[in-house]
């Protein structure tokens, strides 16, 4: 079964960037479309984005613009998030997720399964 460990989380300024990177074991992650989400003190789980087994992309939140960036490298089996231009309001949570659709990004966000544990995003100066 397809297990997910986040990392690369911690306190940044605004303005900066930092790279999150979703490893994953007992599976290849070759076959699994990823997504990523994120949740806020107080707020509900919101998707980020995903990635296709193809390399396509799905944001779920418009307001990013282009800020995060979601790649792959499937040799590494490893998922990234590069955050830039980094806002108070990004702090969060961030999670990844597999999509139950496999190969494919989900339109709806409850399809996703196997959610690693998370890890913290701060924004602040």
């Amino acid at each position: 079964q397809l297990q997910l460990v986040e990392s690369g989380g911690g306190l940044v300024q605004p303005g900066g960037s930092m790279r999150l990177s979703c490893a994953a074991s007992g599976s290849a992650l070759d076959y699994y479309a990823i997504g990523w989400f994120r949740q806020a003190p107080g707020k509900e789980r919101e998707g980020v984005s995903c990635i296709d087994v193809d390399g396509q992309t799905t944001n779920y939140i418009d307001s990013l613009e282009d800020r995060f960036t979601i790649s792959r490298d499937n040799a590494k089996n490893t998922v990234y998030l590069q955050m830039s231009s980094l806002k108070p309001e990004d702090t969060a949570v961030y999670y990844c997720a597999v999509s139950l659709l496999y190969r494919l990004c989900p339109r709806t966000l409850g399809l996703y399964d196997s959610f690693g544990q998370g890890t913290q995003v701060t924004v602040s100066s």
